[in-house]
């Protein structure tokens, strides 16, 4: 995924805006209206950097006088103390934005720093880390974006842009076939998506490589069933595994040849953060 929408950013900052500031800051109101201040933002632990836009939309929304000096690249690699950025401008307005800005800068780094730790645990292996939909409501396209400053890659974006045929789907369908070319006719009239399939066994797979399918995810199989599928897949299709992936055990799933991993705890288990911003 490429830079972050405007329009989109806009909208997130806009409702965030107005679930804190409501009808007003009333404790901002405490600090003098003439006031003029100087504020700079550190991460106190490691991490990787990412939400700029949303962080710079706060400001401009809630005051465009203010200026912000940025001191590290979106997708820059922090450590403990890093200097973040320095905002100047009202001091009221500064302390009115902080909460917000500082809420996406933290949600969305958090994001990125635990795509990039899933990254560097296969360091090697030739297997891509991929998201899921596991988002949360509302900041889905703001998640998505910040796997990829991780250096992980984006899944589906949605329902509307691939399809992914589920043990559901395949029972309503009365077989892997008859779900592959149901799959087809709808992909066709969609403009051609890509089509995936899930698969929970070794029978299955081979259902559904026999139907020609081209991108398969593996189901909550052990490492010695991945090792067995990519050796009965044959570089046929591309093979994705999926289901109780942690940092402790992804290593050992890259080794068995997959092509893909997909992980649901890079969006869906949060762990923001610590940024602190201070007046100087």
């Amino acid at each position: 995924m490429g830079h972050p929408d405007p329009q989109q950013v806009a909208a997130q900052v806009a409702q965030a805006l107005a679930e804190d500031v409501g009808t007003g800051d009333l404790t901002a109101a405490l600090v003098p209206a003439d006031g003029v201040a100087h504020a700079r933002v550190i991460s106190r632990q490691s991490a990787v950097l990412c939400g700029r836009a949303w962080f710079d939309e706060v400001f401009r929304q809630v005051d465009a006088a203010v200026e912000l000096t940025w001191a590290c690249e979106e997708g820059a690699l922090l450590r403990d103390g890093t200097e973040v950025v320095r905002m100047h401008g009202p001091a009221r307005s500064l302390l009115t934005a902080e909460r917000c800005a500082l809420n996406f800068l933290q949600t969305l780094s958090g994001t990125a720093t635990r795509a990039a730790q899933y990254v560097h645990a296969v360091a090697g292996t030739g297997a891509r880390i991929l998201d899921t939909r596991k988002t949360v409501p509302g900041l889905r396209m703001a998640q998505k974006y910040a796997v990829t400053c991780g250096g992980a890659f984006n899944h589906r974006i949605g329902l509307y842009d691939a399809i992914l045929i589920k043990e559901n789907h395949i029972a309503a369908a009365g077989s892997v076939s008859a779900a592959l070319r149901a799959a087809q006719q709808v992909a066709d009239d969609a403009g051609g998506v890509e089509i995936e399939i899930e698969v929970e066994n070794l029978e299955q797979l081979n259902d559904a490589l026999s139907g020609g399918a081209k991108r398969v995810l593996l189901d909550n199989f052990s490492n010695e069933l991945l090792v067995q599928a990519v050796d009965l897949n044959a570089g046929r299709a591309r093979l994705e595994a999926s289901g109780g992936v942690s940092l402790e055990s992804i290593r050992a799933i890259a080794e068995t040849g997959v092509d893909d991993i997909s992980v649901g705890d890079i969006t869906k288990d949060l762990r923001a953060v610590d940024f602190s911003m201070r007046f100087l």
